[in-house]
C-alpha cells in the first residue's frame, strides 16, 4: 500500500523502523505468515491527521494498547487480524487499478436517526475505475450471519435519511406519507448525497462484503442469510407500469446494491477479475459488471417505449376495425364523417348515418337542387286557361264609359 511499485519491502521496513525511532509507529503483532502488523502511536496519529485531513482523507481511529487487568495480556488481537484483512483488501483493489492510495478511508461512520453510528471498514472512491463509491465490510466470520443483515439494514436506512436542513415541505411530506421517501424524494435531496457523489447507477450507495480467513461453507451460509433475510434491502422491485406484462426490467432505485467475494479470491485472481457476485444473481462478474444493472432503468425505458408503440398500433387497428362502411358505395368513413354521425350536436344534422361523406354530399347536393327547382317553379307566372283571350280583361274589370 505504501509503495505498490516496489519489488522488495526493505524500503518500507526501513521507513517503519525510522518512524518507530521517532515514536510514530509501533509493531502490534506478527501474523502466522510472519508479516508484522504496525499501528500508529498517539503521536503518529496526530501527525497523520494534520497531514491528511486538509486533503479530505480521514485516518482510522487510534489503536491504543489495552491489557488484561489480571493476566497483563495485550487485548484485541482479533482487531489486528481484521485490520490486516482490511489493508490487504485495499491493497488488492489498488493493485487492480481500483482506487488510488488516497482513495481509501477506514472506519467511516454513518450516523442513523437514532444516534447509532454504523462504521464502514473501508470506503473506496474510484470513479476512474467505474466505482465512484463503495462501502466495504470485511468479515472474518467472527460475527453471526444475521449481524451482517443488520448492518445491511442500517446502510439501507441511512440511505433514506434527510439532511437536518431539509426544507420543511419535504420533511412534512415524509412524515405524512410512508411512501414519500421512495416515491417523491430524489436521491439528491437525501443525506447520503452530502457525503458521497452520485454512484452513476440506480440505487443507494453500494455495499461489498469481503470474507477473509474462513471456510467456504461459512461464506455460503453468510451469503444465503444475506439473500434471504436481507432481501428487503438489496432486491429490486417491479415497475409500476400500464404495460406490466411487457416489462421485465426491475426497479433498483431504492435498493442497496450488494456484492460479495473473499479475500482469497482477490489475492489469487486479482480484484479486477470476475470474482464478485451480486446478491440475486448467479455466477461471478467483474466489480463494475456486478454493480451495473443491465435489467434496470435503461431496459425499462426501452421496454416502456416499445410497449407504448405497440399499444398505439393495437388501438389504431382496433379503431380501424370499428370504422363504419358506407352501405351505398362500400367505402370506409373518414374521421370527419365518423365524428359527424357520433357527436350529439352534429348527429341530428348528419342525414343518413349509413352513408359516407361523399355519398352524404351527393344527397345534400341533390336535395339542394330539388329545393332550387321547386323555388323557381313557385316563382314562375301562371299560364292562361284554355279559350281565354290573354289580351282581354277577365271578369272583375269595369270598362270606363266615355
Amino acid at each position: 500500500m505504501t509503495r505498490p511499485g516496489n519489488k522488495h519491502d526493505k524500503l518500507v521496513r526501513d521507513n517503519l523502523l525510522d518512524l518507530e525511532d521517532h515514536h510514530m509507529v509501533r509493531p502490534e503483532l506478527v501474523r502466522e505468515d510472519q508479516r508484522q502488523v504496525w499501528v500508529l502511536t498517539k503521536r503518529g496519529h496526530g501527525e497523520a491527521k494534520q497531514l491528511l485531513e486538509p486533503k479530505g482523507i480521514r485516518v482510522s481511529a487510534l489503536r491504543e494498547k489495552k491489557y488484561h487487568p489480571k493476566t497483563g495480556k495485550l487485548l484485541g488481537s482479533s482487531y489486528d487480524d481484521h485490520a490486516a484483512a482490511v489493508t490487504s483488501t485495499a491493497a488488492e483493489l489498488h493493485a487492480a487499478g481500483i482506487g488510488h492510495r488516497l482513495g481509501f478511508q477506514t472506519e467511516i461512520g454513518h450516523r442513523l436517526g437514532n444516534g447509532y453510528v454504523q462504521r464502514a471498514d473501508l470506503v473506496v472512491r474510484a470513479p476512474e475505475a467505474g466505482v465512484p463509491v463503495l462501502l466495504m465490510e470485511i468479515d472474518r466470520r467472527t460475527e453471526d450471519a444475521h449481524d451482517l443483515v443488520v448492518k445491511l439494514h442500517r446502510y439501507w436506512e441511512w440511505g433514506r435519511l434527510l439532511p437536518k436542513d431539509a426544507d420543511k415541505r419535504t420533511v412534512d411530506l415524509v412524515r405524512s406519507r410512508p411512501d414519500a421517501i421512495e416515491r417523491l424524494v430524489d436521491h439528491d435531496k437525501r443525506l447520503w448525497r452530502r457525503f458521497y457523489p452520485p454512484t452513476g447507477r440506480e440505487g443507494l450507495v453500494p455495499v461489498a462484503f469481503v470474507f477473509a480467513d474462513t471456510t467456504e461453507a461459512k461464506v455460503d451460509n453468510a451469503v444465503a442469510a444475506l439473500e434471504k433475510a436481507g432481501r428487503r434491502y438489496w432486491a429490486p422491485r417491479r415497475y409500476d407500469s400500464l404495460y406490466e406484462k411487457a416489462i421485465t426490467a426491475r426497479d433498483y432505485r431504492q435498493a442497496v446494491p450488494v456484492v460479495v467475494t473473499t479475500l482469497e479470491q482477490l489475492t489469487e485472481h486479482g480484484a479486477g477479475a470476475a470474482v464478485w457476485r451480486r446478491l440475486g444473481r448467479t455466477g461471478e462478474q467483474t466489480l463494475t459488471d456486478a454493480l451495473d444493472n443491465p435489467d434496470g432503468h435503461d431496459l425499462y425505458r426501452a421496454q416502456e417505449a416499445r410497449a407504448d408503440a405497440q399499444d398505439k398500433q393495437r388501438r389504431v387497428a382496433e379503431r380501424e376495425a370499428r370504422r363504419p362502411v358506407c352501405t351505398r358505395c362500400g367505402r370506409k368513413f373518414s374521421d370527419e364523417r365518423w365524428e359527424e354521425i357520433t357527436v350529439h350536436r352534429t348527429a341530428v344534422r348528419a342525414g343518413d348515418k349509413s352513408v359516407c361523406g361523399p355519398c352524404r354530399a351527393d344527397d345534400v347536393a341533390r336535395q339542394e337542387a330539388d329545393a332550387e327547382a321547386a323555388r323557381l317553379q313557385a316563382a314562375a307566372p301562371t299560364p292562361p286557361e284554355e279559350g281565354q283571350d290573354p289580351g282581354r280583361p277577365g271578369r272583375g274589370f269595369f270598362r270606363r264609359r266615355t
